[in-house]
């Protein structure tokens, strides 16, 4: 089959197992072609992620009934059928094929469409049995390479089911946008707070079951699944995907006699089930590679970042308000891994695009919570570290660089310097960092923490402790970031505005408010 004269590409069967389930099915373990199901197996919505400029991931979890052992799934194989449409009645279907859901995966479907059209929109669909799923919308990259007029990005983070409602999705889902990048904290592991506006389902997650069942109550909400359904994804985990600020250096790496290895096992598949991303995802053990690289034409550069699963323990008794101790200067301190740190300036020092983006999780720039006081589990704790990302953004060789976080549940606006502690140095980079979609409930526009942060941080520009998300247009000229804010999300139904925007200027780091 062809499109515009290109042979597509596309799996019919698209096994996402290891050596063992594999070999179980050549061994005659049997596949169900026709399943029939007792409710709606897609009770968890559909996604897409991953674009590139001719494909993209599909995602789908078979869960007739989330909350029970396996989500409701017999313990056997499935058949499920999908297709891409060019149109949102899918009557031109330009792809399509069957793949399996294994139970060994949660029955979770990642299906890699390749051998499309560039920069633009497709709609997609399942079908397994007599069942068929929600439509889901999506779009390709720009042609590699190729010039285009601007790019639209929304940003997220921290979503914690118990502290408000997703309302902030339902907008998202409404915006005019290319791609969301999700920069952590899609789940919260703890367990259910009787007094909270929601409330998580059963205990605080230690098993693979019970993250799974974790995920199943975020993804039933109707708002994010609205926002899965219109575009597609690029995700990154932080902390309590796991557990709370847990350094993946130093816990969980495959020591039998640590039980972090096998929460973070558990916590790794688990988070691999229920996102759209590649099989080069799939976990092994307690080890999961999520440092990887979109480009949007000539225009953009987004490099996805994981600073939890390799960074040294958070220094000085991992305090949340200390003075730094020697700790925080260690030369062997890490925050993203030799791996990954060679592969981030690697790829910074070629690149050709005219902006180019470190999406992460925890803040970069040097902030003073009280006089002389950081928190450790951020750049601030890394010191050695973050001089060397500094080094590299600022040596001159990478055009435009802007960073982008989450983590902290405020919105901030922050300029990095050459030197961090001297305000006379030169700017180097800009970092925008978006405030949560529900974490810490409804909020203020301002607090007493955030002045006296501002106050002892000069290059901090702004400030605000409501719930929301960061709308980012990209143009050759300029990058400008709209802080897009709701006065609460501890009820349904709160109206988005944006509140302030600021923009940096191709060539000029730095942010202007406008």
């Amino acid at each position: 089959m062809a499109i515009g004269g290109k042979k597509l590409s596309w799996i019919r069967r698209d096994f996402l197992i290891g050596g063992a389930s594999a070999l179980a099915y050549m061994r005659g373990v049997r596949i169900n072609a026709a399943p029939r199901f007792p409710d709606n197996p897609f009770k968890l919505g559909v996604a897409s992620g991953e674009p590139t400029q001719d494909g993209f991931v599909l995602w789908t979890r078979l869960a007739p009934f989330p909350f029970d052992e396996m989500s409701g799934m017999p313990l056997e194989p499935v058949v499920v059928e999908w297709q891409v449409s060019s149109d949102e009645g899918m009557s031109k279907v330009v792809a399509k094929g069957s793949t399996i859901a294994d139970p060994t995966m949660g029955h979770s479907i990642h299906v890699e469409v390749s051998g499309l059209e560039p920069h633009r929109y497709y709609w997609y669909q399942f079908r397994t049995g007599s069942e068929i799923s929600p439509k889901g919308r999506t779009r390709t990259l720009p042609m590699a390479g190729g010039s285009i007029d601007a790019a639209r990005i929304g940003v997220v983070s921290c979503q914690k089911y118990e502290d408000g409602y997703f309302t902030g999705f339902r907008h998202l889902s409404r915006e005019d946008i290319d791609l969301v990048v999700h920069l952590g904290d899609y789940i919260y592991e703890k367990k259910g707070k009787f007094y909270k506006t929601r409330t998580h389902h059963g205990g605080t997650c230690y098993t693979l079951e019970e993250y799974r069942a974790r995920y199943a109550q975020y993804k039933m909400d109707a708002d994010l699944q609205a926002a899965h359904a219109a575009h597609p994804w690029a995700v990154s985990f932080d902390d309590h995907e796991v557990v709370n600020d847990y350094a993946g250096a130093d816990e969980g790496n495959s020591d039998p006699t640590d039980e972090m290895t096998y929460r973070r096992t558990a916590a790794y598949q688990a988070y691999y089930e229920n996102m759209p991303l590649r099989r080069s995802a799939i976990p092994n053990g307690p080890y999961i590679k999520l440092f990887r690289r979109l480009h949007f034409g000539n225009l953009l550069a987004i490099n996805i970042l994981d600073t939890r699963q390799y960074r040294s323990e958070q220094p000085c008794y991992a305090g949340k308000k200390v003075e730094r101790c020697d700790e925080v200067f260690d030369q062997k301190a890490a925050m993203l891994g030799k791996a990954q740190e060679k592969w981030l300036y690697d790829g910074l020092r070629s690149s050709s695009t005219r902006w180019n983006t470190l999406a992460q999780q925890v803040i970069v720039a040097p902030r003073q919570l009280s006089e002389n006081r950081y928190s450790m589990d951020k750049w601030d704790g890394y010191e050695i570290p973050r001089r060397r990302l500094i080094g590299a953004l600022g040596d001159g060789h990478v055009s435009n660089p802007i960073i982008l976080s989450g983590d902290n549940h405020r919105h901030w606006v922050a300029e990095l310097r050459s030197k961090p502690e001297d305000q006379e140095t030169p700017v180097i980079a800009t970092e925008y960092i978006g405030g949560s979609i529900a974490s810490r409930g409804d909020g203020s526009e301002m607090t007493n923490s955030g002045r006296r942060i501002l106050k002892l941080n000069p290059h901090f520009k702004y400030f605000c402790d409501q719930r929301g998300y960061l709308l980012c247009t990209i143009t050759p000229a300029q990058w400008r970031t709209d802080y897009r804010i709701m006065r609460y999300v501890e009820r349904p139904g709160a109206p988005i505005e944006t509140r302030i925007s600021f923009v940096t200027e191709n060539g000029r780091p730095g942010a202007i408010q406008v």
